[in-house]
This record gives C-alpha cells, structure tokens and sequence, in this order.
C-alpha cells in the first residue's frame, strides 16, 4: 500500500480504519503535537504515522554514539548466520514467552528476532526489557527496512535526558515500575484494589503484570494509539492506560465469578479481548480523564521505591516476595487485629514498605498510657502504624509518614509535619480507608508574615474545602494546598499534651495525652460513614514500625 508496507499483513489489518487522505503534520508546538497525539491525527494514516514516528524519534536527545541503520547492516549477517530467523534463541532480558506478532507478515516476525540480537550486541547494558519485541514489531509496521527500524529502537533505548523516561532496560528499574503502579492503583483505582486483593494471594504479582498488559496482550490497534501518545508525552501515558485497563476491568467483571482460578490470567485475557467491551478512543478518554501525579512527583516515587530494593538487595530478576510472606502468621501477633487484617492494612501502604515485615514498637497493655512513652518508643521509626481498639470494639488507625520526632521542630507548641501518604482507615465495624487531608489549626495563623496573607480561618477541625479536587502526592508540597510554605504540610501534629492524625473526607483522630481518651472529627465525609465513635476510650493502643 505504501513505502511502509514490506512487513505488515494487510490481510489480518483492518483495511477499513485506514484512511487514504494525504496528511502532512507541520506541528512542531508541543501542546499543539500533544492534543493531535491525543485526538489520533495520524491514527488512520499508515504512511503519515510512519512519518510521524520517525520524525518524533529523531528528536530524541541521544548518546554520542547511538547505534544506526548502517551499524545494523554491518552485524547483522555476523550475528545471524544462516540461521533461519524464525528459529534465533533470545537473550534472557526479554520474556521469550511473549513476543507478539501485531499482524506483521512472516519476514516481519524473523526481523523481530533479529534486530533484538543486534540490540543485544551493541547494549550489552540491558539486563531486562520484556517491552523490547513489542516496540520492535510495532515499529516494524512503519519502518521501510530492518536497519531503519533498529534504528529508531536504538535511539528510544539510548536516549540520555534524564527528565525522559522511555523504556526500563534493567530489573530494578523494572520492578521499580510496578511497585510504582502499585502505589498509583492504591490512590486511583481503589475499588479494584480492593478486588485485587480479595482474590489474589499476591496483589503485587498481579501489578507486576502492568507492562504485559501494554506490550503484549493489548491488540495492535490499541497499542499503536497508545504509542503515538507515549512518544510525545513519554511513560507517564504508560501507567495512564494501564489504570484504565484495569479500571475498565473491575467495571466489567465486578460481582461476575473469576473465569479462571487465577485473577492475572483474568486480567490477561480481558486485555486480548478489549475490543469486545472498550474502543481506543474510549481507553485513551478514560486514561487522560485520571487526576494524575505530576511527572516530577512520579518520578520521585520511582526514585524512592528504586531505593528501597537496592537496600535490599533486590536488583537482578527474583521472585517478588509475596506479601503473606511480609506478616507471617507464625512471627505476627497483635492485640488488635489478625493476620488477615494486618495483610488488608499492609496492601494499602505504599510498596517500598510493603516489602518489609511489621514490628511492633509500642503498646499500652505492656508500656502504659503514656504519651511521653508513646513517643519514645516511637522516634526513629519512620513510616510507623498506629493501631486502636476502643472499649466498644471498633477498630480503627493511620499510616503515618514521618518520624514522630519532627514534633519537635515546633518547640512545645503543637507541631504540623507529614507527607500525603499517610491514611487514617476503620477496620471494625467495617472497612474503610479514607483518603487524605489537611488538618487546620490556630497557630498557622500567626505562623509569619508570609503567611497571614494566606492563612485560613482559624479552626481546630479538619477541613476538606482546602483539598484540591485532584488527588495529592505522596510528596507533599505547599503549591497542592494553596498555602504558602512548609508550615502548611499538616498531616501529622503532636505535643507533649495530645496528638492528632488527619486522615481524609474529613476524618481525623484526636488522642490525649493519658492515650485513654480520643474522638474524632468528620465532616464532608465522603459516605456519611464516621471512622469511630465522635468521643470514644481506648481499650488497647499499638505503634508499629516495618523491619527490613
């Protein structure tokens, strides 16, 4: 049909979506390129989206010495031989299990093959890119020949801007990303998590899968539509649709039994069949329709869960540890909750810590109702959980961020600290977690000059009105509140006569110094339904901390 056609099966395309029109694309703006990326401009064009592609892969800032099309017809008759392609061993980065074939021609499944050899030979650097066969059969589609398309491979996997994440080429960076989309399934999709963890003995196996769901089970048309976007906005877009994928699938299958007895192969092969139930437009819609991190702030998770697997040694290719593993029945034993409770808590943390195990740092039945106590015992622990069971049996606590002794930087006046990863949740009567606020007080209002051109109204409660409509990050920062520096991060706040915890739509808890009486505050809730009673006595108080 076109200069572009050499390794596409036009009898297994739909001819039909194609569009014969001639398009050019003069765009060089980016917002501008971004919306026509979104609206699939060149979707319905072969020829121009091949264009499209490689003008857009050609801007990508890249190493002094990237491979080229030329490199490729020098080694590629080396590293070959007479071996039929089709037949060519893989290198152990990339899954061998899962190379997919995107209605490309028999040429075109041998070339695949052979350009992830040549690849392998001049990036002696990759340990792991299970991604790899996908870009390279998807690109094959709108390259005239194997070395252009080695090319256009080579300069996505050699890219050198370090604000431009593109493709993970190591295990850690890798697994990295799953702990990430772990994290971002917890804030975003938190009613398929909650499937996710009810019928899945590892939540984190089946997040492992996220990028097998994009370069892999996702039908070409569906993949090619994400990647006219991913190469214009980068791997944010890749976590983007892989929430919606999974969104889509908690509304599709919700109250239907599992069709198998694994909830990944479940997920898998909705994937396959997506266009039985969502179009490409629609997945995309419901993509950019998610309230996201910033790329900066996803970056930053991605750093630190990148750091929590490096101080624990998990750099090269192991089996993820399961988070029974984590709160083990024969080392666990609590006061206030199960097993069973703590592994629900545990899959709501983020996943740095997830890999570690629960340690308990404080409780009243053995160190008292001491605040004092409280702290000491607590300092040097961070992130810790606060567990409560109150003498008419509910239960209820909070994932707390920071170090308890951050208090201190507020002399003895109640002190505000904190992240927006800490949670408040009720696990008795039932179970809710609530998402996150700020806790408002008197004193920000004579926190400096700065700030009384700012400052709320002076208030004791909680308050959602200062949220934001979008989700907040994990990273807390001053700009999410409207409020005009570090004073205003209030997650967290203690003193030696009380301490309060702010959790979310609304909920707090307030807990005296003698910890045997709290309440809590609720307004705005999101269900009318209270974390606990407003005024309550606590039965039993427990701090833990997580062991690497």
């Amino acid at each position: 049909m076109d200069e572009y056609s050499r390794f596409v099966d036009w009898d297994k395309m739909d001819v039909s979506a194609q569009s014969q029109d001639t398009k050019e694309l003069n765009c060089t703006d980016f917002h501008e390129l971004k919306q026509l990326a979104r609206q699939g401009y060149w979707a319905k064009n072969h020829s121009l989206r091949a264009k499209v592609y490689h003008k857009l892969i050609s801007n990508i800032p890249c190493r002094t010495v990237t491979p080229d099309a030329n490199v490729y017809r020098d080694i590629v008759v080396k590293i070959v031989g007479k071996r039929s392609s089709s037949s060519l061993p893989l290198p152990e980065f990339v899954d061998n299990s899962l190379v997919p074939t995107y209605c490309l021609n028999a040429e075109g499944v041998g070339a695949v093959r052979k350009i992830i050899l040549c690849i392998a030979n001049q990036f002696p650097d990759i340990s792991f890119c299970p991604a790899l066969p996908s870009v390279i059969a998807l690109l094959l589609h709108y390259s005239k020949d194997e070395a252009e398309c080695f090319e256009q491979v080579c300069r996505i996997l050699a890219c050198n801007d370090p604000s431009k994440r593109l493709i993970d080429q190591t295990f850690l960076a890798f697994e990295s990303s799953c702990m990430t989309f772990g994290d971002l399934v917890n804030k975003y999709c938190q009613a398929a998590h909650k499937l996710m963890v009810a019928v899945s003995e590892d939540v984190l196996e089946v997040y492992s899968d996220w990028q097998r769901w994009l370069f892999g089970e996702l039908p070409m048309a569906y993949v090619a539509r994400v990647f006219d976007v991913f190469l214009v906005e980068g791997y944010k877009v890749l976590y983007r649709v892989a929430l919606a994928l999974l969104k889509f699938f908690h509304k599709v299958r919700a109250g239907q039994p599992m069709e198998s007895d694994s909830v990944q192969q479940d997920i898998r092969a909705f994937v396959r069949d997506i266009a039985k139930s969502v179009t490409p437009e629609r997945l995309l819609e419901k993509a950019f329709a998610i309230r996201l991190f910033s790329r900066k702030e996803i970056q930053l998770l991605q750093m630190a869960n990148e750091k929590a697997l490096q101080q624990k040694g998990i750099t090269v290719k192991q089996k993820r540890q399961n988070v029974h593993l984590a709160v083990h029945a024969e080392n666990f034993k609590s006061e206030i909750v199960s097993v069973k409770e703590m592994r629900d808590i545990w899959s709501w943390i983020p996943e740095r810590f997830a890999l570690c195990q629960p340690l308990l740092l404080f409780t009243t039945l053995e160190h008292g109702c001491s605040l004092s106590r409280f702290y000491s015992h607590s300092e040097g622990h961070e992130p810790t959980l606060l567990l409560i069971k109150t003498t008419a049996k509910e239960v209820c606590g909070a994932y707390l961020s920071t170090d308890w002794s951050e208090r201190r930087r507020g002399g003895n006046k109640l002190s505000f600290f904190g992240t927006g990863e800490c949670f408040v949740f009720r696990l008795q009567p039932e179970v809710e977690r609530y998402e996150w606020v700020i806790i408002k007080h008197p004193e920000l209002a004579s926190a400096g000059p700065e700030t009384e051109n700012h400052a709320q109204p002076a208030s004791s409660s909680l308050s959602s009105s200062s949220v934001p409509s979008e989700r907040l990050s994990p990273f807390l920062a001053a700009r999410h509140f409207n409020l005009p520096s570090k004073t205003a991060s209030m997650f967290m706040a203690g003193s030696s006569e009380c301490i309060i915890v702010g959790g979310g739509d609304g909920q707090a808890l307030y807990l005296d110094a003698d910890l045997n009486h709290g309440r809590t505050s609720h307004c705005n809730t999101f269900n009318n339904q209270p974390l606990c009673s407003e005024s309550f006595q606590i039965s039993i108080l427990e701090v833990w901390g997580f062991r690497d």
